[in-house]
C-alpha cells in the first residue's frame, strides 16, 4: 500500500454519548501526527434524567452538534474545509443510530468536497490515543483497553498489528463500575461517582471476589463481582447509606486489583517492558496509582492518554486514521457507503480478507 504523508485529517466521533471533532496533520512515516485542534460535546447532562444513554436522543444530539463543532475546530486551527485531505469517522463499534450520524456527515462532506473518507475502529482510536500525550509510547507494547463496553489486554507491535491476549467473558470493567454504582443508588455516570465516593471509604471493609484472578489466562470476568455487590448491599439493608463509601471503595479495589494483576501477568508473559492504558477507566486514579507503583518497581514504562482524551473524542479518531494512512495500512476511499458496524471486534481489522478495504 502507498504511504500517505503530509495530510490534513478531519476526525468525527459519534459512537455513543459524546460528539467529538478534531483536526490532525500527518508527517513523515516515522513521526507522530500533530493534533491541531479538537472540540467535544458530552451528552451526560441530557441522559442523567434517564439513568443511562437513550440511543435515539444520542443520535439527535449528534446531529445538532457535529457541524458547529467542526466549524469550531477549523477556526481554532486556522484552516478551511477545502484544505482538509481526508475525512475520518468512527465506523464502529457503537450505537447504530449514533454511528450513522458521524458516518453520514463524513460521507456528505466527502462527496460535496470531493474528498476521500476513512472509517475508523473506535477501539483502535482509544488504543492509539496515548500517542497524542506529552509522553508518547513506542512500539511494541502491551495495551490494557478498559472502558464501559470493553476490557481487553493485547500485544501491539505496530499500527494494525494487534494480538488479543485476553478479554472479558461477560461485563466490561467500566460496566462493573456503572452497575455497582446503580446498585448503591449513585447518580449517572456511575463509574466516576463511585470512584469519588470510594475516596472516603475503606477498601478492605468488605471481602469482595476477584473473578478469574487465578484463572491461569488473561481473560476477565466482572459479572460475579456485580452480583456480590448486590448481595452485600441487600445484606446491609438500612445500614447501606452509612457504609456506602466503604462498599464503593471495596468495589473499586476489587476491579483495580484484577486489572493491575492481569496487566502485570501480560507483561511477564510477553517479555515486553512497556504498557499503554487507554479507555474511559484509564482515567481512574486508583488504577493509575497502583499500576504506576507496580511498574516502577519492575522498571516498566507506563503510558496513558491525556485525561481529556480518555473519554470518547474526535482526536483519537483523526489520529488513528492518520496513523493508518501514514503507515500504509489503509487508504481513504471515495465510495461514501457509510456502512457502519455496531458490532466489530478489533481483531477483525488486523488482517482484512483479500480485496477488502477497511474504510
Amino acid at each position: 500500500m502507498d504511504v500517505q504523508t503530509n495530510l490534513l485529517v478531519l476526525g468525527i466521533e459519534s459512537s455513543c454519548d459524546e460528539t467529538g471533532v478534531a483536526l490532525v496533520q500527518t508527517h513523515c512515516a516515522a513521526a507522530v501526527p500533530t493534533l491541531l485542534a479538537h472540540a467535544l460535546h458530552s451528552q451526560i447532562e441530557m441522559h442523567q434524567a434517564y439513568g443511562g444513554v437513550v440511543p435515539e436522543l444520542a443520535s439527535r444530539d449528534h446531529i445538532r452538534r457535529v457541524l458547529p463543532l467542526t466549524e469550531t475546530v477549523l477556526a481554532e486551527a486556522g484552516r478551511t474545509l477545502a484544505e482538509v485531505d481526508v475525512i475520518a469517522y468512527t465506523r464502529g463499534p457503537g450505537l447504530a443510530g449514533a454511528l450513522l450520524v458521524g458516518a453520514g456527515v463524513a460521507c456528505a462532506l466527502g462527496l460535496a468536497l470531493d474528498k476521500p473518507v476513512l472509517g475508523v475502529h473506535h477501539l483502535e482510536g482509544h488504543l492509539l490515543s496515548p500517542f497524542l500525550s506529552a509522553d508518547p509510547p513506542q512500539f511494541p507494547f502491551v495495551a490494557l483497553l478498559v472502558s464501559g463496553g470493553h476490557t481487553q489486554l493485547m500485544r501491539v507491535d505496530g499500527v494494525g498489528q494487534y494480538q488479543i491476549l485476553g478479554e472479558t467473558i461477560d461485563d466490561a470493567a467500566g460496566e462493573a463500575f456503572d452497575k455497582s454504582a446503580k446498585l448503591m443508588g449513585l447518580g449517572y455516570p456511575g463509574g466516576p461517582a463511585l470512584s469519588r465516593l470510594a475516596q472516603q471509604g475503606d477498601p478492605a471493609a468488605f471481602k469482595l471476589p476477584r473473578p478469574l484472578l487465578h484463572s491461569g489466562n488473561l481473560d476477565f470476568s466482572f459479572a460475579g463481582l456485580k452480583t456480590a455487590v448486590m448481595t452485600q448491599a441487600k445484606k446491609l439493608g438500612d445500614d447501606l447509606e452509612a457504609r456506602k463509601a466503604d462498599l464503593a471503595a471495596s468495589t473499586e479495589a476489587a476491579i483495580v486489583d484484577v486489572l493491575v494483576k492481569k496487566s502485570l501477568t501480560a507483561l511477564k508473559e510477553t517479555g515486553l517492558r512497556r504498557i499503554v492504558v487507554a479507555g474511559g477507566v484509564g482515567a481512574n486514579s486508583q488504577l493509575r496509582a497502583q499500576l504506576n507503583t507496580a511498574c516502577q518497581r519492575l522498571g516498566i514504562r507506563v503510558h496513558y492518554p491525556e485525561l481529556e482524551l480518555c473519554t470518547d473524542n474526535g482526536a483519537m479518531i483523526a489520529l488513528a486514521a492518520a496513523m493508518r494512512l501514514q503507515s500504509g495500512q489503509q487508504q481513504a476511499q471515495r465510495d461514501y457507503a457509510f456502512d457502519v458496524k455496531p458490532r466489530w471486534p478489533l481483531d477483525a481489522i488486523v488482517q482484512p480478507a483479500a480485496g477488502e478495504h477497511l474504510g
